[in-house]
């Protein structure tokens, strides 16, 4: 009996599981080119041309995913917050930040162009004496190559 117990439980927990993978939407797939090596979450990407989907999950909070469009890897990123994009934003056109130190670029934000808020992610913090570069690329919509 208490084996089918145990069971009945795990056969539950993977119902639930796929029910909530199964109400993720994809929303607008857009693609970058990224011209360096950078971090994202707790992989090293290499450049190449990235396809940026975001998720929705059951729970509200977005998940993003990052595939290289050559090589077919990709990572599934949960933002740290939502923040006020950066006010030379212009509306409409959607842009990844890096924060970039001593040659190493870590993805620091994700902004559609049209919400009010952008998506940061964990980064690694400066050493001391050093300064983070912020370098911007732009998201296209569609597919890319």
């Amino acid at each position: 009996m208490k084996k089918l117990t145990t069971n009945l439980m795990l056969a539950t927990a993977a119902l639930v599981v796929a029910a909530g993978a199964a109400s993720a939407q994809t929303q607008a797939l857009m693609t970058a080119q990224i011209p360096f090596e950078f971090r994202a979450g707790n992989q090293v990407m290499a450049p190449g041309t990235y396809q940026i989907d975001r998720l929705q999950s059951a729970t509200a909070q977005p998940v993003f995913r990052l595939s290289n469009a050559h090589s077919g890897g990709s990572i599934m990123l949960l933002p740290q917050a939502p923040v006020d994009p950066r006010k030379q934003w212009a509306e409409g056109e959607p842009k990844l930040l890096f924060a970039c130190t001593s040659g190493s670029c870590s993805l620091a934000q994700i902004w559609s162009g049209s919400e009010s808020y952008a998506y940061k992610f964990r980064a690694p913090k400066p050493g001391q004496g050093e300064t983070a570069v912020l370098r911007e690329i732009p998201l296209q919509s569609g597919k890319g190559e």
